[in-house]
C-alpha cells in the first residue's frame, strides 16, 4: 500500500512538472507574438467658397473641425492648394487644435500610427489626375469627337501644378491609353489615338478607373468627359459612388449634353459628384466644355487637403464625415467635401517567432 502511494505521488509530481514546463513554454511563445495593425489614413479634399462661389484662401488648420460619426478627430496633415503639406499633430499625440465635439459626441483618443512625420508628408503630398473619356457612338455626331479631344488636350496642357496624369477611354470596354505618368506628351498621344467604340459602359469604366487610382497614395481625382447616358454597364452608379467616397477620390463629371436632355443621367452625375466632393457640369457646346475644364482646374488649385487617423470607432459600416469651420466669422462660408466612407479592412497580421 505504501509503495502504491509513493508511486502515485511520483506520477502527480511528474504531471505538475510537465504542466509547468508547458505553461512556461506557452508564456514564452505568447511573449514573442507581435500584433501588427495597419491604421488607414483618411484624406479629405475640401473646397471652401463664399456666397458668390469664390474660393476662400488663407485658412489655417485650426480653422477646421472634423467629426466622424460625431466623434471629433485630430487633424494630422494640412495642405492648401498646391502648397507643401504641413504636419499638424505629432503622430500619436493629442492636439490642441482637435475638432470640437458635436453635442452628445463620444470622446475617443486617436490610435497611435507608427509613422514618422516625413513618411506622413510623403503619403499625402502630390496630386494625380485620372481622365476618363467617352468614345461611344454619340461622340461622333456633329464632329463632337474632335472637339472633345481638343478640349481634353487643352485641359491637360493647363495642369501645370499636377504631378501625374492618366488617360483612359471607354465605350463598351475600357482602354488604358496612358498609364499614370508625369510625361504630358505621352498622355496627349493617348488622347489623339482614341478610336470609335459602340455602346457606353460608363459605370463599369469608372469603377475600373477608381480601382486603379486606389493603388496610389496622395491626392487623386477623376475627371469624366461623357455624353451622358449609360446603356451597357453591369455595375450600378451607387457602387461606383461608394467606392469613390471610401477611397477619398472626388469625381468631376463633364457632360456634353444639357441636363434637360437626359434628366436621369443628370441626377446621377449630380449625386455622384456631390457625395464625393467633386462637381458636375453640363456643357453642350465648345465654349461650355472649355469653361467646365477650366472650373475643374481652378478647383484643383484651391482645394484644402486634410487628413486624420480615425479615432476609435466601433462602426465597421458606413461612417459619416462632417467638416465645419471654427469661428463665427467663418460660418458664412460653404464647404464641399465627401459625405462619408466605408472603412477598408484593416490589415491585422500576427507574427509568431517562438519555436513550435
Amino acid at each position: 500500500m505504501a509503495k502504491r502511494t509513493q508511486i502515485c505521488v511520483l506520477i502527480l509530481s511528474a504531471l505538475v512538472g510537465v504542466s509547468t514546463i508547458l505553461t512556461a513554454a506557452q508564456d514564452t511563445q505568447q511573449s514573442q507574438t507581435v500584433i501588427r495593425v495597419d491604421v488607414n489614413l483618411v484624406q479629405l479634399n475640401v473646397a471652401v467658397t463664399d456666397s458668390r462661389g469664390n474660393y476662400v484662401n488663407g485658412l489655417h488648420p485650426q480653422d477646421f473641425a472634423i467629426n466622424e460619426d460625431r466623434i471629433p478627430q485630430t487633424l494630422a496633415t494640412f495642405e492648401e492648394g498646391n502648397g507643401a503639406p504641413q504636419i499638424v499633430a505629432e503622430t500619436g499625440q493629442p492636439d490642441a487644435r482637435r475638432a470640437a465635439p458635436e453635442p452628445n459626441a463620444t470622446q475617443a483618443p486617436p490610435p497611435p500610427p507608427d509613422v514618422t512625420p516625413e513618411q506622413l508628408g510623403a503619403t499625402v503630398a502630390g496630386a494625380d489626375v485620372f481622365v476618363l473619356f467617352d468614345t461611344s457612338d454619340y461622340m461622333y455626331l456633329h464632329q463632337g469627337f474632335v472637339l472633345a479631344q481638343d478640349a481634353i488636350a487643352n485641359f491637360l496642357r493647363s495642369l501645370e501644378n499636377v504631378d501625374r496624369v492618366a488617360f483612359y477611354s471607354y465605350s463598351r470596354n475600357v482602354s488604358r491609353d496612358a498609364v499614370l505618368t508625369a510625361d504630358r506628351s505621352e498622355v496627349l498621344r493617348g488622347v489623339r489615338t482614341t478610336v470609335a467604340g459602340d455602346d457606353a459602359a460608363l459605370y463599369d469604366a469608372l469603377l475600373l478607373t477608381l480601382k486603379d487610382a486606389g493603388h496610389f497614395s496622395g491626392r487623386r481625382v477623376v475627371v469624366v468627359f461623357s455624353n451622358g447616358p449609360d446603356n451597357s454597364s453591369v455595375i450600378s452608379p451607387e457602387v461606383v459612388g461608394e467606392l469613390a467616397q471610401s477611397e477619398g477620390i472626388p469625381i468631376y463629371m463633364i457632360s456634353t449634353r444639357e441636363a434637360q436632355e437626359d434628366p436621369l443621367s443628370a441626377e446621377i452625375f449630380e449625386r455622384m459628384s456631390t457625395s464625393t466632393g467633386g462637381k458636375a457640369f453640363f456643357a453642350r457646346n465648345w465654349t461650355g466644355q472649355q469653361k467646365a475644364f477650366a472650373s475643374v482646374r481652378d478647383d484643383l488649385a484651391h482645394l484644402y487637403s486634410l487628413s486624420y487617423y480615425p479615432a476609435q470607432n466601433p462602426n465597421r459600416g458606413w461612417r459619416t464625415i462632417k467638416v465645419t469651420l471654427v469661428g463665427n466669422n467663418l460660418k458664412k462660408y460653404h464647404i464641399r467635401t465627401r459625405s462619408g466612407y466605408r472603412p477598408l479592412p484593416l490589415g491585422v497580421m500576427q507574427e509568431t517567432t517562438a519555436t513550435q
